[in-house]
């Protein structure tokens, strides 16, 4: 990892999402002015919405910058925490699941995070001297350790109705809420090179912000391409509004754009564009797993964090599938 925590292009690539966003919300205000406008009101109020969320999202974002390493991964663990608890109350469970959570929120979600705030310590502060791979620890710890506890605590418990649809949803939420996202300030570890094996100069910061950027931009042009050409839903019953133009349009126009951001990570411009490819088709799959979720639940949001717009786990279902994917890639390719 760079020693530098942000370098000239963090600055760049922050200025380009507060313009953007600028400009984007000075778009929303010209279309809530006009009495006469052609797009549905509710789909401007929607983009107004979602607007104020990206805002309080980069502004959250900069502050845990401003925090350093430590603080931003403490700020993913919070974000983690509220997601899962948004699960769990979408998906209603039993008394005898009451113990298993407990270690579930108290104890695994913040030792996941922990274990990524140890695994670039001095070793000499932890063990004195003696060498952990920390990777090898966190990267098993819930899918491994975790999943085998869950089930059997809640056995322990003695109600045994509908049993296994309580561990699976448990350790799902735990999974995607936790596991997956706890990916996204791991790469602030990572020791980066170029694919030729220079190593890069760069901020894992700005890597960071990168795939969030890049992530949230793939959710917007699926539904922007989907409502100016699409005409084929991909799961109507799931969610009608994605369709497979929104898709192809989506990861297309993704690539382009990570591309053009090329200059903000080790890849060179085509592999940024596949990476970000790969990160919209993850993204998608996120969106669409999370409304699969919501249907058989009866729900329309996951929660109320802000009032008039979906709850936090809508906002980031699309990270939470795309971080682990993204991150592997990057350190088997670019890791020096």
């Amino acid at each position: 990892m760079t020693t530098e925590w942000v370098t000239s292009k963090t600055f760049i690539l922050l200025a380009v999402v507060v313009v953007a966003l600028g400009i984007a919300t000075l778009v929303g205000f010209l279309l809530t002015r006009r009495e006469n406008v052609a797009i549905e009101s509710a789909v401007v109020r929607r983009f107004t919405q979602r607007l104020r969320i990206w805002w309080m999202m980069c502004a959250i974002l900069v502050c845990g910058f401003l925090l350093h390493r430590v603080g931003t991964i403490i700020l993913f663990g919070l974000v983690s925490f509220w997601a899962l608890r948004e699960f769990i109350t979408m998906t209603p469970t039993r008394r005898g699941d009451h113990r298993a959570l407990f270690w579930v929120f108290f104890i695994f979600t913040p030792l996941q995070y922990l274990l990524i705030i140890l695994s670039n310590m001095p070793a000499s502060w932890i063990t004195a001297g003696r060498e952990i791979n920390f990777y090898g620890l966190y990267s098993i710890m819930i899918p491994v350790y975790a999943s085998l506890f869950i089930p059997a605590r809640i056995a322990f418990g003695g109600d045994y109705k509908r049993f296994l649809e309580r561990s699976a949803k448990i350790q799902s939420g735990l999974l995607i809420c936790v596991y997956s996202l706890s990916y996204a300030p791991a790469l602030l570890d990572l020791s980066l090179q170029h694919a030729d094996g220079q190593a890069w100069s760069g901020s894992n910061v700005t890597l960071l912000f990168f795939f969030l950027l890049i992530a949230q931009l793939s959710g917007v042009l699926q539904r922007v391409w989907s409502v100016l050409i699409g005409s084929h839903p991909i799961a109507r019953d799931i969610n009608a509004g994605r369709t497979w133009e929104g898709l192809v349009g989506s990861v297309v126009t993704t690539g382009l754009l990570g591309a053009a951001l090329f200059w903000a990570t080790p890849f060179a411009p085509w592999e940024a564009g596949v990476m970000s490819m790969v990160v919209a088709c993850m993204a998608f799959a996120g969106t669409m797993t999370m409304s699969a979720i919501k249907r058989d639940r009866g729900l329309n949001d996951t929660g109320t964090l802000v009032e008039g717009h979906a709850g936090l786990l809508d906002q980031i279902d699309d990270v939470c599938f795309a971080a682990p994917v993204f991150y592997h890639l990057t350190r088997f390719f670019y890791s020096g």
